[in-house]
C-alpha cells in the first residue's frame, strides 16, 4: 500500500476547507484516511495553514509521497528543509541553526513582498488621480470659455465705435469733394463748348479752299513710298546675299568631310555585322549543347525504363518456374 499526503475537502458549497491527510494513494479523494496532519484554509488572509511537523517527517521517513500543493506547504513551513538535513546525519544544533537563518530569510522576503505591494497600490491611485485629473480639464475649460467671452465682449465694442465713426466721416467728406470737382469740370465743358459756338456767329462764313493744292500733296506722298519700297528691297537683297554666299563656302568645305564620314560608317557598320554573327554562333551553340543534352537524358531515360522491364520480366519468369516445380 502506497501512502500520500495530500488535501481532503471539507465545508460548505463555495466555502472550501481542506484537511491535511496521510491516505492511501487509492482512496477517493473524500474517502477514509489514515492520520490526520494539518488544515488549511484558503479563505483568509493571509492564507491559514497548520501542519504536525513530527507526523508529517514520521509519515516522510515512511516513504509517504506529498502532492504538489503538500509539498508547497512543507517548504513555507520549513518542514522539508529539517527533513533533508535529517536524512544527511546532521546534528540537532546545527538543524536548528540553520532553520533560524531560513526564518530570517522568509522574514525578510515578506517585507518585500509587503514593500512590492505597497507600490503596486501607489501606482494605482497615482494613475487613478491623473485619469481623473485628464477628465476634469476639458469640464473646466468649458466653463472658463464663456466668462472669457463676456469680458472680452464689451471692450471690443468700445474701441470699434470710434473707428467706425471716423471711416463713415472720411467716406463722406470723400464723396462731397468727388461730387464737387464732377460738378466743377462739368461747368468748364459747357463753356468751352458754348465759346466756339459764338465765335462761329460772330465771325463771316469763310471762302472755300482751292482743291489743287490738296492733289500735289497726294501725289508727293506716293512718290515718297514707292522711293522707300525700292530702299527696302535693296537693303534685303543686300542682307540675304552673304548668308546664300555663306551656304555656299559651308557646302563646298563639307565635301572631303563627308568621305571620310562615310569610310567611319562603313567600318563601323562591319564590326556590328561581326558582332551579330558572333552573337548568332553562340546562341546556336547554346541550343546545340541544350538538345544534346535533353537527348541523352532521354536516352537514359529509356534505358532504365527498359532495364526496369528486363527486371520485371526475370520476375515473372521466376515466378512461373516457381509455379511449375510446385
Amino acid at each position: 500500500m502506497s501512502v500520500r499526503l495530500r488535501l481532503r475537502r471539507m465545508g460548505k458549497k463555495k466555502q472550501p476547507f481542506y484537511r491535511i491527510v496521510a491516505i492511501d494513494s487509492r482512496a477517493a479523494r473524500d474517502g477514509r484516511y489514515i492520520e490526520k496532519l494539518g488544515t488549511y484554509n484558503p479563505l483568509t488572509q493571509p492564507v491559514d495553514i497548520k501542519i504536525e511537523e513530527d507526523r508529517a517527517l514520521y509519515w516522510l521517513g515512511k516513504g509517504a509521497i506529498p502532492s504538489f500543493t503538500v509539498k508547497s506547504f512543507l517548504k513555507k513551513k520549513g518542514v522539508l528543509l529539517k527533513w533533508h538535513l535529517l536524512k544527511k546525519g546532521v546534528d540537532e544544533a546545527t538543524i536548528e541553526e540553520e532553520l533560524k537563518k531560513w526564518e530570517v530569510l522568509q522574514l525578510e522576503k515578506e517585507k518585500r513582498m509587503e514593500a512590492l505591494t505597497e507600490q503596486k497600490k501607489r501606482e494605482k491611485k497615482a494613475k487613478k488621480a491623473e485619469e481623473a485629473k485628464a477628465e476634469a480639464e476639458p469640464a473646466v475649460k468649458a466653463e472658463a470659455e464663456p466668462e472669457v467671452k463676456v469680458e472680452a465682449e464689451p471692450e471690443v465694442k468700445v474701441e470699434a465705435e470710434p473707428e467706425v465713426k471716423v471711416e463713415e466721416a472720411e467716406t463722406t467728406l470723400e464723396a462731397e469733394a468727388k461730387s464737387k470737382v464732377e460738378t466743377e469740370a462739368v461747368k468748364a465743358e459747357a463753356e468751352a463748348a458754348e465759346e466756339p459756338a459764338k465765335e462761329a456767329d460772330a465771325k463771316p462764313e469763310a471762302e472755300p479752299a482751292p482743291e489743287e493744292p490738296k492733289e500735289e500733296a497726294k501725289t508727293a506722298a506716293e512718290a515718297k513710298l514707292a522711293e522707300e519700297e525700292k530702299t527696302e528691297d535693296a537693303t534685303s537683297e543686300e542682307e540675304t546675299k552673304p548668308e546664300v554666299e555663306a551656304k555656299a563656302d559651308t557646302e563646298a568645305e563639307a565635301e572631303p568631310v563627308t568621305e571620310d564620314e562615310k569610310k567611319d560608317e562603313e567600318t563601323e557598320k562591319k564590326a556590328a555585322a561581326k558582332t551579330k554573327a558572333k552573337k548568332t554562333e553562340e546562341r546556336l551553340a547554346d541550343e546545340s549543347d541544350v538538345k544534346e543534352e535533353s537527348k541523352a537524358k532521354a536516352s537514359e531515360m529509356s534505358e532504365a525504363d527498359s532495364g526496369s522491364e528486363k527486371k520485371a520480366a526475370k520476375k515473372t519468369t521466376a515466378k512461373k518456374s516457381k509455379d511449375e516445380t510446385k
